[in-house]
């Protein structure tokens, strides 16, 4: 493997009564409550045109994640055969980046409250894109 590294600054972090991974929906459509992004002061102007009924892709750093897991039982669930890491969600891997897909449903100055958002509190948020039209249609 590639011996590289890559610098990556968290511009905002996870706030959430979610406090418990065990204790968390798989996914964020599972149940989970609804919950805030608190951004850095530095990064409020990229926020600009985002509001609420918005559609974005949360890319959070999965820092409470084990990074030494190449297989995985889906689901965590031991009745599903092993498979490698990379086919599931599992927030266990190498590079522990979590994707969550949610609706923007308020916008107060540097906090956008979210609907379907997994992670739990204190997760480090490192990036924001939209969800274009198609893209996650399959």
């Amino acid at each position: 493997m590639s011996q590289a590294h890559y610098e990556v600054t968290p511009i905002g972090t996870v706030r959430s009564p979610l406090t418990d991974r065990a204790a968390a929906p798989k996914q964020g459509y599972e149940g989970s409550p609804d919950a805030w992004l608190e951004f850095d002061p530095g990064v409020l102007e990229g926020l600009a045109d985002i509001g609420p009924g918005d559609q974005v892709i949360v890319l959070t750093w999965l820092d409470r994640a084990r990074r030494d897991i190449l297989r995985t039982h889906p689901r965590d669930d031991l009745s599903n055969p092993e498979v490698g890491v990379f086919s599931t969600r599992s927030p266990d891997r190498p590079n522990p980046i979590g994707l969550h897909v949610v609706e923007i449903l308020a916008s107060e100055g540097h906090r956008l409250r979210v609907r379907n958002l997994e992670a739990i509190d204190g997760t480090p948020v490192i990036d924001l894109k939209p969800v274009l039209p198609g893209v996650l249609d399959g």
